[in-house]
């Protein structure tokens, strides 16, 4: 007879209550808040910057994965097999035969994305999984305010169906860059994907608002939300209860509290 403990999993992470639609996961997890204030202070400098990116991108994806993959049983002999034929470990784990592409948005995202690949790789079938490449930036109007992004080039292996598509990018500001380049992959590259995800260290009630509208199907997670520029009332109560109220980037739109302009910090190079 078979231990069913751990039959079926019911794992779901630790996140903040907010009052966004549910495809919206803001974690809890005090650790990696930790080491995101860190990473966004000041005096946080290179190689201590990419190290961070690193090490919180390796918990967000292992924290997706477990939440939004898919499962299979297994039956596993341990090695007290050959003395106890008890000695077998029987449960849900994830499934290993799964497509799954990350997206690799230069210039913040090439390290999250390669964090995000190498682990699927050691995860799943590495001849399912795939690491895609977009070249883009923030294209500005009157007054340096972001008006959409460029594509400046691509490097896309091949169709979509049926894979888990994900996005990681560390900050969702105003969703411009990640909105076109989710629209890229729905007008020009086949196929349906599964499932598709953003990953992100930090995001924005603008970004949030922006992303649930153009595309409810996506799934975000965020290790945090950062709303300072809101009212003080509004500050008092749940994330999205006063969504319209809520504001999280300056008038050059970038994040505050925030880190800076990460795809600056993490390459040295403030252009």
């Amino acid at each position: 007879m078979r231990d069913h403990a751990y039959r079926t999993i019911p794992y779901r992470p630790s996140e903040i209550e907010h009052r966004y639609p549910s495809t919206v996961h803001l974690l809890a997890n005090p650790l990696l808040l930790g080491q995101l204030a860190t990473l966004c202070a000041p005096e946080t400098v290179q190689p201590e910057i990419n190290r961070l990116v690193r090490s919180l991108y390796g918990d967000l994806i292992r924290t997706v994965i477990a939440a939004e993959f898919p499962r299979r049983a297994v039956a596993v002999p341990t090695r007290m097999i050959a003395s106890a034929p008890q000695a077998v470990f029987e449960g849900e784990v994830v499934d290993g035969a799964v497509r799954a592409v990350t997206v690799d948005i230069a210039r913040a995202g090439a390290i999250p994305s390669q964090v995000v690949y190498d682990l699927l790789n050691e995860t799943f079938d590495p001849a399912l999984v795939r690491q895609d490449h977009l070249f883009m930036s923030r294209t500005l109007g009157d007054g340096q305010r972001v008006t959409g992004a460029g594509i400046g080039g691509v490097k896309i292996g091949g169709d979509v169906e049926g894979a888990f598509l994900l996005f990681p990018d560390p900050m969702g500001a105003t969703a411009s860059t990640l909105l076109a380049a989710i629209d890229l992959y729905a007008r020009e590259v086949p196929g349906r994907p599964r499932r598709i995800l953003a990953l992100h260290l930090i995001v924005t009630p603008e970004y949030l608002r922006a992303m649930t509208v153009a595309h409810p199907e996506v799934i975000v997670y965020a290790l945090r939300l950062d709303r300072g520029l809101s009212p003080p009332e509004v500050l008092l109560g749940p994330p999205g209860a006063r969504w319209e109220e809520e504001r999280g980037l300056d008038d050059h739109q970038y994040i505050v509290p925030g880190g800076g302009g990460f795809g600056e910090i993490m390459n040295n190079a403030f252009v």
